[in-house]
């Protein structure tokens, strides 16, 4: 059994030839505070964002206690204190889902532990996202999938096997869909390392939804992602880039954000259908009659004179003889005088 092309995230499809899906990736900047979790709900529907996502995490079930700490924290303390510190308090999560339902944006989040999946399946979320670390973990991504809800997997680090793996263990448990992103897990990343041409090979390679999960600074690459035709695109905001926690630095603030929901609809609105056709009604209205060129007069002629090359010229605008037919007016004679810079018409022939 494959998995579809496109699918439904709470009645809304996502896939080939459907609007980006645009997901406000709040993660841990709320700051474990909850009056900023409710504003950063408000602001992504302010911009006009789909979704708002949160991550579901306990610091001890994500980290061994002797895992050293690293750069991307920026902080000496221990990775699992540091997540268990800066984790979104369970007991948020149903408020703030009905918070983003009355703001009329999806709430949903991604659960790194077996007991995240559970709680959110039991909320209601419309969709799972599995992280690109946890692409590995396929027993997570099992009971993800046998909540029977549809999953959006992060592909950061990831080769081909590895995606296969992790499609086959969504499909073997159940997964009614399941949606890829092209992600880079470097925190931010440079804009080279985006490799937004991925999405087309994963798409070909797997047949379901793709998109792009983009830590990269700035709104150009998601904006280029759907201009590509990325079923979703995830970016980190915020609500103040100097906030202290590791993802304010490289994360959107809320006019950015604006911004990049607008450039992404834009985008995508730019790509029309593929066929190449006449004018638009809107370049009817002037522009075809009056910028195009025609057939101008060089001088004033009497009526009766025979037309040579040097008594026409091409200018604007465009309603006269079209000059592609220049050959079939030399050597024909004006029915009527003509003055210079009049334009050429079949009738004064």
């Amino acid at each position: 059994m494959s998995f579809p092309s496109s699918f439904e995230i709470g009645g809304r499809p996502v896939g080939v030839g459907r609007p980006t899906w645009v997901i406000a990736e709040i993660g841990a900047n709320h700051n474990r505070d909850m009056g900023t979790a409710r504003e950063l709900i408000d602001a992504a529907a302010e911009a006009g964002a789909d979704a708002v996502k949160f991550q579901t995490y306990s610091g001890e079930r994500i980290y061994s206690r002797k895992t050293p700490s690293f750069e991307y924290l920026k902080s000496d303390e221990p990775p699992a204190e540091l997540l268990e510190r800066i984790s979104l308090p369970r007991d948020w999560q149903a408020p703030l889902a009905e918070h983003a339902a009355a703001r009329g944006v999806q709430f949903f989040s991604s659960p790194f532990d077996h007991e995240a999946v559970r709680e959110l399946a039991g909320l209601g979320v419309p969709v799972l996202k599995i992280a690109s670390f946890e692409i590995v973990d396929l027993p997570l991504i099992e009971a993800a999938a046998a909540t029977g809800l549809p999953l959006i997997v992060s592909t950061g680090m990831a080769v081909l096997g590895e995606i296969e793996d992790a499609l086959d263990a969504a499909r073997r448990a159940g997964a009614p869909a399941v949606g890829l992103m092209q992600t880079t897990s470097v925190y931010p990343a440079p804009a080279e390392r985006a490799n937004l041409r991925a999405m087309e090979t994963m798409r070909r390679a797997f047949g379901v939804p793709i998109g792009l999960s983009d830590h990269t600074e700035g709104i150009a690459v998601p904006i280029a992602a759907a201009a590509l035709g990325a079923a979703f695109v995830e970016k980190h905001f915020t609500l103040d880039r100097t906030m202290e926690g590791p993802d304010h630095p490289f994360a959107l603030e809320p006019d950015e954000l604006r911004a990049m929901v607008s450039g992404v609809r834009d985008a995508q609105a730019a790509l029309g259908d593929g066929r190449k056709q006449g004018p638009s009604e809107e370049e009817r209205h002037e522009m075809y009659t009056l910028a195009r060129r025609s057939l101008i007069v060089t001088r004033d002629l009497p009526a009766g004179t025979v037309l040579e090359r040097d008594m026409l010229t091409v200018k604007r605008p465009g309603f006269g003889v079209a000059p592609k037919h220049l050959d079939l007016v030399l050597g024909r004679a004006l029915r009527v005088a003509a003055e210079a810079d009049d334009i050429l018409t079949w009738e004064m022939l």
